[in-house]
C-alpha cells in the first residue's frame, strides 16, 4: 500500500481525502517513481472541483520529482536510482506513482528534486509563451498578470531575457515587491487603478505588442484594451473563472489584434519536444538567468489547505506537496 490524495466526489476542497491505496505496478513503458515533491497546479483544481471531469474516483495531480524506484517493459532511457520530472503524470499527489517514460525528464545534476518539480510545468508554460506563442523581441513592451505567481514571476524573467520592457500586474505591496525583484519596469496594482489606462498611460497611449493572461474573466476586456494596434493576447489560463464567448468584431474593432488560448500539450507534442523546453529551463536554472521560487510547502496530507491558499490568491510562487 501507499499513501495518497483520492478524489472520491467532485467539489470544494475539502473533498480531498488523504488515504492509503495500492501500491501502483509499472506497465511496458512505464516507470515507478518514489515522489519526492508533487506540484500544485490551478488544473488541479479544476479537476477537483469537476470543471474537467475524470471518472471518479481519482488520484489528483499531475506533477512531481522523485527517484524511479522500477521500470516496465521496454523503457531502456531510465533505470532505478534515476532522478526525473514530470508534469503530466495523472495520480502525482502520491508517495509513489506510475508514468509513462516518454514524459519523464531527467533531472539535471545541481538542481534538487524540489526545485524541479517547482520548474517544470510553469517553466514550461513561460518558454513556450515567449518564445514561441509570441516570440518576444527587443524593444517589445508586454502586459504580464499576475506577475508575483508561479507563471508569472517566470514570465518577467524570461521576458526581460528577451529585451522586452514589462509591465506588471499584481493585487499587493509584497506581490509588487517580487514582481520588481523579477525585473519588472513598471508594476501595476489593479486592485488600486485601472490597470488598462495605467498601462495606456505608460505607453503614451501605443499600448503594448502582447499580454500574457492568465486570469481570464476579470481581466479579459482590459487586457484587450492594453493592446496596441495588431497585438496579441495570449490568454493562457483561467484562475478567475472562464472567459464568456467572444464577438471576433471585436479584436478588428480595437485595433485588428489577435487572440490565442494555447495550451501545454499543443507545445510539448513529442518528448523532443518537452525536452528542448525542459532543457532550457534547467540551464536558465543553472547558469542564474532564472529563479524559480517556492512558496510554499505542505505536507501530502494538507493538500485541501495548499488548495485553499492557491484558490484564495493567499500564495506567490509554486506551491509543492511533500509526501515524505
Amino acid at each position: 500500500m501507499t499513501h495518497a490524495i483520492l478524489v472520491r466526489t467532485t467539489g470544494g476542497p475539502e473533498v480531498l481525502e488523504y488515504t492509503e491505496i495500492d501500491r501502483p505496478s509499472p506497465r511496458a513503458g512505464e516507470l515507478l517513481v518514489d515522489v519526492a515533491a508533487a506540484g500544485v497546479n490551478y488544473i488541479d483544481t479544476y479537476q477537483r472541483s469537476g470543471a474537467y471531469t475524470k471518472p471518479l474516483p481519482f488520484v489528483l495531480g499531475l506533477e512531481g520529482a522523485g527517484t524511479v524506484a522500477a521500470v516496465g517493459d521496454g523503457v531502456t532511457d531510465f533505470a532505478p536510482g534515476d532522478r526525473v520530472v514530470w508534469m503530466s503524470g495523472q495520480g502525482s499527489y502520491a508517495e509513489q506513482v506510475a508514468i509513462n517514460a516518454d514524459i519523464a525528464v531527467r533531472v539535471p545534476d545541481g538542481i534538487d528534486d524540489e526545485t524541479a518539480a517547482a520548474a517544470l510545468l510553469q517553466g514550461v508554460t513561460a518558454h513556450y509563451l515567449v518564445v514561441s506563442t509570441y516570440p518576444v523581441k527587443p524593444g517589445d513592451t508586454v502586459l504580464i498578470h499576475a506577475a508575483a505567481g508561479g507563471v508569472g514571476l517566470l514570465l518577467v524573467q524570461l521576458a526581460k531575457t528577451k529585451g522586452a520592457r514589462v509591465i506588471a500586474t499584481v493585487s499587493t505591496e509584497d506581490k509588487e515587491k517580487l514582481a520588481r525583484a523579477a525585473g519588472a519596469d513598471e508594476v501595476i496594482r489593479y486592485t488600486e487603478v485601472d490597470f488598462a489606462a495605467e498601462t495606456r498611460r505608460l505607453t503614451d497611449d501605443r499600448g503594448v505588442q502582447a499580454v500574457y493572461d492568465g486570469v481570464g474573466r476579470t481581466t479579459f476586456d482590459g487586457s484587450l484594451a492594453s493592446l496596441a494596434p495588431r497585438g496579441i493576447l495570449v490568454l493562457f489560463g483561467a484562475s478567475s473563472g472562464p472567459v464568456p464567448p467572444v464577438d471576433p468584431q471585436r479584436l478588428n474593432q480595437a485595433g485588428s489584434l489577435y487572440l490565442t488560448r494555447p495550451t501545454t500539450a499543443h507545445y510539448t507534442a513529442t518528448p523532443d519536444e518537452l525536452r528542448w523546453r525542459a532543457g532550457e529551463v534547467f540551464d536558465a536554472i543553472t547558469s542564474g538567468t532564472l529563479s524559480v521560487r517556492i512558496g510554499g510547502r505542505y505536507p501530502l496530507p494538507d493538500a485541501a489547505r495548499a488548495h485553499d491558499d492557491l484558490q484564495a490568491r493567499r500564495t506567490t510562487g509554486k506551491l509543492l506537496l511533500l509526501p515524505g
